[in-house]
């Protein structure tokens, strides 16, 4: 399978979630995206005290902070970068995964939790550089892909809800 193949099959697969399928998935997602180690790249002088501070609170309780708490801390964290270009490629996976949960939250759309599923693949092939015409030759990418499948298949979220990991 090459990536658009797979963009294809990840959009369908959000299209066709139930409800509770979307919304396990996007919890699960944005939680491995905002993970601590993430952060640890990010040097002092890209994001000031404050914006440091905010995300650490938004990732920290990004399953249990309000939309507009997490805007308030994005528009901290936009308000601290430093930088021009260089920001921490983790620190730009983790401020890109709030900004998406955080508008999945406020309108409920489900291209948002599209967005975060990219994101999450973007964040493994960063890890092993995978061929983007096998994309799933790897077995770090080939898991991931098939934990998409599985939070997203029919019916998934329904015998769960929205249970949190």
């Amino acid at each position: 399978m090459d990536y658009s193949e797979l963009e294809a099959d990840v959009l369908r697969l959000v299209v066709g979630a139930t409800e509770g399928g979307v919304r396990a998935f996007g919890e699960e997602t944005v939680t491995r995206l905002v993970r601590p180690e993430l952060l640890r790249g990010a040097a002092e002088d890209e994001l000031t005290e404050e914006a440091r501070a905010a995300l650490a609170t938004a990732c920290a309780n990004v399953l249990t902070i309000s939309a507009a708490e997490l805007h308030d801390e994005l528009a901290t964290i936009y308000d601290g970068i430093l930088v021009d270009d260089d920001l921490d490629p983790g620190v730009l996976t983790a401020i890109g995964a709030l900004a998406h949960w955080k508008s999945y939250l406020e309108q409920n759309r489900r291209g948002e939790v599209y967005e975060l599923a990219i994101r999450s693949i973007e964040d493994i092939d960063h890890e092993v550089s995978a061929d983007l015409d096998d994309i799933l030759a790897t077995p770090e990418m080939a898991a991931e892909y098939e934990r998409i499948r599985r939070l997203l298949a029919p019916g998934a979220g329904q015998e769960r809800g929205t249970h949190r990991r």
